[in-house]
């Protein structure tokens, strides 16, 4: 195993001492942010001109799931060089009902619409990742990212079946039962979807097909609901800052307004929304799993000053006790293992109370692990 220096020291985030409140129905009308929303001036966004868009394979999972050899070996050619390159692709003809999409958009819209105080009955908790956050306030003290979300803990295991639904009638009541519902059929919804696509990352790196999708069938994983306010100096923040996602895949449904970016080759490039596909993009987890052939990219959301933007995100993670470790196959490229066997739950918590994620995120916990097992 090669050896990993710590790119930057461990960063302990705020313990709930910063009392600024991200209320985005005062703030997308100011002129003058708050000094904690504006990011250094080589982290500012250029938008203008706009960033160029990222060519995305299209990748036609209804072809490859037919079973056609030759529609399977182009889908495996695509993924392959994407992911080599930057980690990036579509897929469409998913199967995902676009009218559970559409709904899944409303009940997003409705929630992120209410007064703050109702927002706050689920606020997020230091040390958690479950429940709504209005730009992490509590968690950091600068570089606060222009935007709210909601997230929510998605399980594959049979026994915990209506997870998400269960979180908004225990937790808001009986009158969010509706959200709760779309929210549960869209995150099982999205499972499925990712077990169809870690088959076709499977073939894409030569292994059996059904090894990856069994590793994540009872999958231990995050649907994040995301809302970008406007802004009246879009050009001095971050809808959201810079970063690699540490889960494995990131399944992410835009609305038509845009601001997702990537950074390959050097500069920023957009991706382009499409109503009918999904992006998908590999995460620190699964760049781990893969050995390091597959890349978990730098990526942001920019804002603008006349429109709200919103996403949903699924974030596939393995079950929490579940061993991140390369099929012996993906090893003898190099003979060398890239990163130490961990579990899922240890680098979230990673991520949750000592690192705040950023490009380096998987080798700074893959050094803090190597000391902590010493």
């Amino acid at each position: 195993m090669s050896p990993l220096i710590l790119s930057s020291p461990l960063v302990s985030p705020s313990k709930e001492t910063n009392h600024l409140v991200f209320d985005a129905s005062i703030l997308q009308n100011e002129t003058n942010l708050p000094s904690q929303f504006v990011w250094p001036d080589h982290e500012k966004p250029v938008l203008d001109p706009p960033s160029p868009p990222l060519h995305v394979p299209p990748i036609d999972l209804k072809a490859f799931i037919s079973g056609d050899p030759i529609a399977a070996s182009n889908a495996s050619r695509l993924v392959h060089s994407a992911c080599q390159e930057h980690g990036f692709f579509l897929v469409f003809n998913h199967g995902v009902d676009s009218n559970l999409i559409l709904e899944a958009h409303k009940v997003m819209n409705f929630f992120f619409g209410m007064p703050l105080l109702e927002k706050q009955k689920v606020q997020r908790k230091f040390g958690e990742f479950c429940g709504y956050a209005s730009s992490f306030t509590n968690r950091f003290s600068s570089k606060l990212p222009w935007k709210e979300t909601l997230s929510l803990q998605y399980s594959g295991d049979p026994k915990c079946s209506n997870m998400v639904q269960d979180y908004f009638l225990n937790v808001m009541g009986e009158d969010f039962c509706d959200i709760g519902r779309v929210c549960q059929e869209y995150s099982q919804a999205m499972s499925k979807l990712s077990l169809d696509i870690v088959e076709l990352l499977g073939m894409s790196l030569g292994i059996e097909r059904s090894y990856f999708r069994d590793f994540y069938e009872e999958n231990d994983s995050i649907i994040r609901l995301n809302f970008y306010p406007p802004c009246q100096k879009p050009d001095q923040t971050l809808g959201t800052g810079p970063h690699c996602d540490p889960t494995s895949l990131t399944i992410l449904h835009q609305d038509n307004v845009g601001g997702l970016e990537v950074f390959v080759d050097q500069k920023w490039h957009s991706i382009t929304p499409c109503s009918d596909a999904f992006v998908v993009n590999i995460g620190d987890t699964f760049m781990a799993l893969s050995n390091g052939l597959y890349k978990s990219c730098l990526h942001r959301a920019v804002v603008n000053s006349n429109t709200p933007r919103t996403s949903l995100a699924f974030f596939l993670s393995p079950r929490m006790d579940k061993v991140v470790r390369p099929p012996k196959a993906l090893v003898k490229y190099n003979n060398q293992r890239m990163y130490p066997d961990f579990t899922w739950s240890t680098f979230l918590e990673f991520t949750q109370k000592h690192y705040r994620a950023d490009m380096k995120t998987l080798d700074a916990f893959s050094s803090w692990l190597q000391m902590e097992r010493k």
